[in-house]
């Protein structure tokens, strides 16, 4: 039996049964079967539907929000915004998609030949607590709009989301089945991804989930999409306007409660601001006001369960005995409920636990660089490869200094976030394979070529 709990305060919201083995199979009999008749519809068909999709995120964002901020602890505010943005991408599928799929010409010396796109099938989704909605939908409106039929095997505390999701595509219009959710553990992903049926994975979390879901893929020879975590690089050099760098920098960390894999946690600042940096960004930080997500003065609710606020307050002391010094923050707040306090590591180094591991909470980790060319060592020296930001108001430079950081988006002078026309996904440990713009839409569709000759 799966619980969903109110992360402020540890009441029980909500249990959900697990699904028999059965049951999953029977629900992707379903879906195949919806499949087959999904991928014959005309383009102009799923963009209507796609479009009301969207306009019922719009409408029903409040409530939507408080099933988040119940079930994860969202600030509602926050919540509000990730409903919306829902919508947007399934506006933008539904406005982009036929295009990004039409066939594209190749001339090579016949009389006529081509590349063209088709669906997959059934797609399984393994998707995170963190972005209940978006994170789903993110998958849901590229492949339903390309002709593919999608399951969703959503994180166990956050299974009101998943249902309400599954509600609002029926109310849409979607045909029964084409979409449906997985009430599954662990091993059931496995068997799922053993049915000949399943013809591929996208997984959104952890690298240890991703490596156990990327092996059984391969070991299937089956497509799959990982966005694995993420240790970001927040690059602030010398001419930076700190004042904006510093009000960034501290959104970008303690939004969601830190719980956001492309979130700057590393804070590396060259040596001639790092003070001013240090003090300012410690200033806002514990200017915030945690506490209840429902309360508008609010700006951080609490992490989503009580395991993942120990580990996180684990992974800070290590720091700590590592050498790292605590500037402000560093432990649990009493009382009901999984809050942690903003949290600021000063004169951090590679071989500490916060440069090494990612931290998935309110924690800066503040590294001093000697120059740019520093800065960029020191990005690099991470396993991980998500996101980074470079600030500096000279844009030549810092855009010379973005093609050398290994990752998969880089943002100057502003917050690293997704967009549905960018592509988004990580190299080196953060992942492989891209979500959102048109290679999105593409990561799970056939390419055939057509030649006549």
């Amino acid at each position: 039996m799966y619980q969903s709990l109110n992360p402020s305060n540890g009441e029980l919201i909500a249990e959900y049964p697990q699904q028999t083995d059965e049951q999953m199979y029977d629900t992707i009999t379903k879906a195949d079967r919806q499949w087959h008749q999904w991928k014959l519809t005309s383009f102009e068909h799923r963009r209507a539907l796609l479009l009301r999709l969207g306009q019922l995120f719009v409408d029903q964002a409040d409530s939507l929000a408080k099933l988040i901020t119940l079930e994860m602890g969202k600030v509602h505010k926050e919540a509000v915004a990730e409903v919306k943005k829902c919508g947007v991408i399934c506006e933008y599928y539904a406005t982009h998609g036929e295009a990004m799929l039409e066939d594209e010409v190749v001339e090579a010396g016949f009389s006529k030949s081509y590349a063209t796109y088709q669906p997959m099938g059934v797609l399984l989704a393994v998707m995170p607590w963190n972005f209940p909605f978006w994170q789903a939908i993110r998958f849901v409106a590229p492949n339903l709009m390309g002709g593919n039929g999608c399951l969703l095997k959503h994180a166990p505390n956050v299974l009101g989301c998943a249902l309400a999701i599954t509600e609002l595509i029926k109310e849409a219009g979607f045909p029964d089945h084409l979409f449906d959710c997985l009430l599954i553990e662990p091993n059931q992903v496995a068997l799922a991804l053993e049915d000949p049926r399943i013809k591929g994975v996208t997984l959104t979390g952890s690298e240890r989930a991703g490596m156990a879901v990327a092996s059984k893929a391969g070991s299937e020879l089956k497509k799959a999409v990982m966005e694995l975590g993420g240790s970001d690089p927040f690059i602030v050099l010398e001419d930076a306007d700190l004042e904006r760098c510093c009000q960034t920098s501290v959104v970008s960390r303690c939004a969601n409660a830190g719980q956001v894999c492309i979130s700057a946690k590393r804070m590396i600042v060259v040596e001639a601001v790092y003070e001013q940096f240090l003090q300012k960004h410690k200033e806002i930080m514990e200017s915030l006001v945690v506490g209840d997500p429902f309360d508008a003065a609010t700006n951080m609710g609490p992490m989503a369960r009580a395991d993942l606020r120990d580990e996180l307050d684990r992974q800070v002391q290590r720091s700590i005995a590592d050498g790292a010094r605590l500037v402000t923050g560093g432990t649990p707040l009493d009382g009901p409920g999984n809050f942690y306090t903003p949290t600021l590591l000063a004169d951090v180094t590679p071989e500490m636990t916060c440069f090494k591991e990612e931290l998935f909470g309110p924690v800066s980790s503040l590294i001093k660089a000697k120059d740019a060319a520093h800065a960029i060592k020191l990005a690099n020296m991470s396993p991980y490869g998500l996101g980074g930001s470079i600030w500096s108001q000279d844009i030549d430079k810092a855009e010379k200094l973005a093609s050398q950081l290994e990752t998969g988006l880089v943002f100057i002078n502003s917050m690293t976030t997704s967009h549905p026309a960018l592509p988004f996904g990580g190299v080196k440990r953060s992942g492989f394979g891209r979500e959102c713009s048109h290679h999105g839409i593409r990561e799970f569709q056939w390419i055939k070529a057509v030649v006549v000759g």
